[in-house]
């Protein structure tokens, strides 16, 4: 397909799209599938229902005529779908894609790091919110000890990539870990983003009292480095850098609560069993699997999915109160990846 980028309703191109390949998770973190709600008996989506890799690929090409050039592939726990490598090589595969990326817990990343990165796979993004043994146990609940994470994130370094951690940062429950792990990765030269606890979906009993402002964090930061900003590299950019002026590396910001960046967004999303969002906090979704599935050509999907973009007038970060972050009925993180 030829390209033909399509803006939305404040202009915004769609550049970057988020597959999510599963909706199952081995953690249970409390922000995101709280082990209250997503139990033991949790009925997650069977295989038929979800997009085969062929559809994905062929969606990819579809998204890319449309403007898309970065792919991040989710879950859930995206290492938990089978066959993970084959589809890098097949999105890879498509003209036009300059760049994928996938986000993990890290757990089972030794037994899947190697063939991921002879497939084209460069640049991870593993969630770690803590050190403490106890606290990081509570915090995934499942009770892992972060020293497998740990060593999972040195293999993958060894390997080759390119690794970014993220860190969700709660008050009154994690912010004390904030010094030890950037003291942690900074030695190893691994850059640490600070996520601003958000109001993604319903079940994480958010408010404006949990969160840690990207200032509150840098003014931790400051009583021990010194740190000056780094202008992005991209429209779009989301994560906020700053510099070590004493050495090497960088940390992140990722600001959806205390300073919104809607005005540039560029993210589109798709979940495992082909619903299409426009927002990570959306309330409604665009059917694109039942659209595949009854038949329908790349130019007729391409016509259809472009309009949904076209449409698009998201800004919730900017209109986020206390009492829409309660009333909205948001889609789960977990179902789209964040």
């Amino acid at each position: 397909m030829t390209l033909n980028p399509v803006q939305d309703q404040f202009q915004r191109p769609i550049r970057d799209l988020r597959i999510s390949v599963t909706d199952r998770c081995n953690f249970r973190c409390s922000y995101c599938m709280p082990k209250e709600v997503f139990g033991d008996d949790y009925a997650f989506l069977p295989k038929q229902e979800l997009l085969s890799f062929e559809e994905i690929h062929r969606l990819t090409k579809v998204f890319v005529a449309m403007g898309v050039k970065k792919i991040r592939l989710t879950g859930g726990e995206p290492l938990m779908r089978r066959g993970l490598p084959e589809l890098v090589e097949k999105i890879f595969s498509v003209e036009g894609v300059e760049d994928i990326g996938l986000t993990t817990n890290g757990l089972l990343l030794g037994n899947q790091a190697q063939a991921l990165y002879d497939a084209g796979l460069r640049r991870l993004n593993i969630s770690l919110d803590a050190l403490d043994p106890e606290l990081f146990g509570q915090l995934n609940g499942r009770g892992v000890d972060p020293s497998h994470i740990l060593k999972q994130i040195d293999f993958a370094q060894r390997v080759g990539f390119e690794i970014k951690i993220n860190m969700v940062v709660q008050k009154d429950v994690n912010e004390q870990e904030i010094l030890p792990m950037t003291a942690y990765f900074k030695e190893r030269g691994i850059t640490l983003r600070f996520i601003e606890f958000m109001d993604v979906g319903n079940d994480n009993g958010w408010s404006f009292k949990k969160v840690v402002t990207k200032k509150q964090i840098l003014e931790k930061l400051q009583t021990v480095y010194q740190l000056e900003p780094v202008d992005k590299d991209y429209y779009g950019e989301v994560a906020k850098r700053y510099r070590f002026e004493e050495g090497e590396g960088q940390v992140g910001f990722i600001t959806s609560v205390s300073e919104s960046f809607c005005s540039s967004c560029t993210r589109a999303r798709l979940s495992s069993d082909g619903k299409f969002y426009t927002c990570l906090f959306a309330t409604g979704h665009f059917d694109i699997r039942e659209l595949i599935r009854d038949g329908l050509s790349d130019e007729e999907l391409f016509e259809k999915i472009s309009a949904v973009w076209e449409r698009r007038d998201d800004r919730y970060s900017d209109e986020r109160t206390e009492l829409t972050a309660k009333n909205r009925n948001k889609i789960g993180m977990s179902y789209i990846g964040g």
